[in-house]
């Protein structure tokens, strides 16, 4: 039995979904989409209570999540009440179009969320591209290691996201579903 990982994002323009898309398919997780209103699918609220590990993913707009994003962790009060997400894994990626942009607002703001609800935080566990030779289609290339962080420009459409920040994506969404199954191995084997 593997973990059951969600990752839940809004993406304005598609270029957040194309990076959502790529941690899930590292962490073989469900994708749940907050809709242009920033509400969750019927069911979407029942799905992440049921997850083991959350990925949250917002663009950066303006040195923060989008308001849609900021909506749903507004929203997750009731579930914070509750202390409903304790204990689970939590991990957020980001997006934006300037290759700083405050994305470390946005993942700060992912951070202080899911240590609000009592979550266990995964980072990027990746050395950045950062030498002379390093490529923009490098690993890591925008050395981020509290979350992902993706930059695309603001006038490429989705589909020229760059093959470095696609797979950097997807082996972060490894690492979150590796670092579930160690823990999800180590739990049965004190309830053993």
């Amino acid at each position: 039995m593997s973990s059951n990982i969600v990752v839940v994002y809004f993406s304005g323009y598609g270029h957040t979904e194309k990076i959502a898309e790529a941690v899930a398919s590292g962490a073989r997780a469900g994708l749940l989409r907050i809709d242009e209103a920033g509400n969750l699918p019927v069911g979407g609220w029942d799905q992440l209570a049921a997850a083991d590990a959350i990925v949250f993913g917002s663009p950066t707009y303006i040195g923060n999540v989008s308001w849609q994003f900021k909506k749903f962790i507004d929203e997750s009060s009731k579930v914070w009440a509750a202390m409903g997400w304790k204990d689970k894994l939590a991990a957020g990626f980001t997006n934006s179009a300037g290759m700083n942009g405050d994305k470390a607002s946005t993942l700060g703001v992912l951070f202080t969320m899911a240590q609000q609800h009592g979550m266990l935080w995964v980072g990027t566990g990746m050395m950045p591209s950062n030498n002379k030779s390093s490529k923009r289609d490098d690993l890591n290339y925008v050395a981020t290691f509290s979350g992902l962080a993706a930059t695309t420009p603001a006038d490429a459409g989705p589909d020229e996201i760059v093959r470095g920040d696609i797979e950097t994506a997807r082996l972060f969404g490894r690492r979150v579903s590796a670092t579930a199954e160690r823990l999800r191995v180590k739990e049965s084997a004190l309830v053993s």
